[in-house]
């Protein structure tokens, strides 16, 4: 085979996965089916509502189509005025209590169809909140959840249209039996080419509108991305950031950029649309042509009266109004199809860890819990380097654990594996000599309390961020210990509301900020009041000065209270509180003991500890 044929055939095959990809996972009656299922699951109304607006609308529809016909029959027979006017005034009552039910099914039908959409917002936020760790650091996962709030989040989202798409449908098919059997009266040409026309414009339309859902992870890389700059040119952290470093015209380019790009893409959709909107109108004037022509010489030939031909051409419109927009919200189920099965797509999302299908455990009070690292690599999606290699750790029940080394030697990585976060590329973590990954996950959680780097404040009372619990199950009398053994009970008495002073001012108006130092102190009371077995603590005192750090640390043998704990510092000299402890280098445990035993050893802990020794010494005696 020759390079050119090679070439062609390779450009072949990545043409057919890209295509493949882009293929919905769902069919339209795939997803028809799980928006019942979803309805009839958390509001039945909706589908019952939507029924009845259908039977009025079709009523609606009929009784204008023989209005004038039957008026128009009354005069031609020369019926009384009486049975005129009767005639008129049933006809008008018909409508305004169509119209007033009509109303007042809509005004019913749309709160249903918001709560729906808010339960849908409810599920995708469920699932951010509960999935596997990893899928919530996956690009791919997080641009669907991106999708998904925009397609969501607008009242014309899915929820409303689709469901108004379905009634529609009802309609149209409906008053095509309907108007069918009325015109098969005249002649069954002319309900044949009311169809073709339509018909063929479908198809047409078909392969038109599909680019926008092939195409949509290109749209979701734009619109996460005028997301994100939308969510940092507002967010309180950067505020000192953009304006110290003089950031404002570069997320404004940045976002101008994007928005550019953005637009281009639009108007490639655009461009498909007005496609699809010209060969719509060319076949509406090739039918209403050929149809008017069609009924005229047969009204010619077979002498109608008035009446009759008003009737069977107010028949053959609404035929051929009932195939055209039967067509367009096919096509239009279709495109909301597409946009349920990105949702879907992330609801369904696989969990590499269980859940629910696995063993339940519960942590006992006064439990002891020996935790197990056996033969652990831990590698990163798409990368080719370990991050932890061939690593054993045993971290006995009660002792308190330090992880030391440098940047990049995998120490938060390694607390990631012990607390379940992840799962090791080889190897295993063992909870009492049980391979974790046969456990449910959530209740594996509930053996840690931790404080991490990054740090979750919540728009709450001080009082709720210390328990996670709402008000009617703080236990007050806990949160107040848990802050006093921390060292912030003092500043939070010194807050106009105590323990029930809001924190942040995205939501309270009166919410107080806290500093670094404060922050990690009100964490740490939030990880003491858990009460959990083991304790995690991430560099828990990097914002605090060494004073105020060496006042936590007296009372760390308090805190802990017998638990396991572990512990990751740049700050060697806090270390000597522990049990044990391990310097990690390259992912690999290179030096072990303590504080003590490390330091007459005079390998690599002793070398880094006599360096920050060095510059301790040098800031006392400033």
């Amino acid at each position: 085979m020759t390079k050119e044929k090679q070439e062609k055939t390779r450009q072949k095959t990545e043409k057919a996965e890209r295509r493949k990809k882009r293929k919905s996972k769902y069919n339209v009656l795939q997803n028809t089916i799980y928006m019942f299922k979803f309805a009839a699951e958390r509001k039945k109304s909706v589908i019952i509502l939507m029924f009845i607006g259908f039977l009025l609308s079709l009523s609606s529809n009929l009784i204008n189509l023989f209005l004038a016909p039957t008026i128009l029959g009354v005069v031609e027979r020369g019926e009384s005025f009486s049975t005129l006017l009767s005639t008129i005034t049933g006809f008008a009552f018909a409508i305004i209590v169509i119209q007033w039910l009509s109303s007042y099914v809509r005004i019913n039908s749309d709160l249903g169809k918001v709560y729906l959409r808010v339960s849908m917002i409810e599920l995708i936020n469920l699932k951010h909140m509960r999935t596997s760790y990893p899928n919530s650091e996956d690009t791919a996962f997080l641009e669907k959840r991106n999708r998904c709030k925009w397609e969501l989040f607008d009242s014309n989202g899915v929820p409303e249209a689709i469901w108004a798409n379905f009634s529609n449908i009802l309609l149209n098919v409906s008053g095509f039996i309907i108007y069918l059997f009325i015109i098969s009266n005249v002649d069954i040409v002319l309900g044949v080419l009311c169809v073709v026309i339509p018909v063929a414009v479908f198809f047409i339309n078909r392969k038109i509108y599909r680019w926008s859902y092939e195409h949509r992870d290109e749209e979701s890389q734009y619109t996460s991305q005028l997301y994100w700059i939308h969510e940092s040119s507002k967010n309180m952290i950067l505020a000192k950031d953009i304006r110290i470093f003089g950031m404002t015209d570069w997320l404004k380019n940045l976002y101008k950029k994007t928005l550019n790009l953005y637009n281009e893409f639009i108007k490639k959709g655009v461009k498909h649309e007005m496609l699809g909107n010209v060969v719509e109108l060319v076949s509406e004037f090739l039918r209403n042509g050929i149809v008017y022509v069609y009924l005229i010489v047969y009204t010619v030939n077979n002498g109608l009266s008035a009446s009759e031909f008003l009737l069977y051409l107010n028949a053959v419109s609404g035929f051929s109004e009932w195939i055209y927009n039967f067509m367009n919200c096919f096509l239009g189920l279709q495109r909301q199809s597409y946009k349920v099965s990105i949702i879907r797509e992330l609801l369904e999302t696989p969990e590499p860890f269980l859940f629910e299908e696995g063993r339940s455990i519960e942590p006992e009070k006064n439990g002891k819990y020996d935790i197990d690292l056996r033969n652990v690599t831990f590698r990163y999606p798409n990368s080719d380097k370990n991050v932890i290699e061939n690593l054993n750790l045993h971290i006995k029940a009660g002792e308190n654990l330090a992880i030391v080394g440098l940047n990049g030697a995998g120490k938060t990585t390694l607390v990631k594996l012990i607390c379940g976060f992840y799962d090791p590329t080889e190897g295993e973590v063992l909870l009492n000599g049980e391979d974790i990954r046969k456990l449910n996950r959530r209740d594996y959680y509930k053996f840690f309390s931790a404080v991490f780097q990054d740090f979750s404040m919540l728009e709450a009372t001080v009082a709720e961020n210390i328990s996670q619990m709402s008000p009617r199950e703080i236990d007050m009398k806990r949160v107040q210990k848990c802050a006093e053994e921390s060292g912030i009970d003092k500043k939070i008495n010194q807050f106009p509301k105590g323990y029930d002073t809001p924190v942040g001012k995205k939501v309270y108006e009166d919410g107080i900020l806290l500093s670094g130092g404060e922050t990690q102190k009100l964490f740490l009371a939030r990880a003491l009041y858990k009460e959990a077995p083991i304790i995690v603590l991430d560099e828990p005192t990097a914002a605090l000065d060494p004073l105020a750090e060496n006042e936590v640390y007296e009372k760390y043998s308090e805190m802990t209270d017998g638990k396991t704990s572990v512990y990751i510092s740049h700050r060697l000299a806090s270390t000597r509180f522990c049990d044990r402890i391990i310097y990690l280098e390259n992912g690999r445990i290179c030096e072990e003991g303590t504080h003590d035993e490390l330091i007459k050893k005079g390998g690599k802990y002793s070398d880094l500890f006599d360096v920050q020794s060095y510059y301790y010494k040098e800031e006392i005696e400033f």
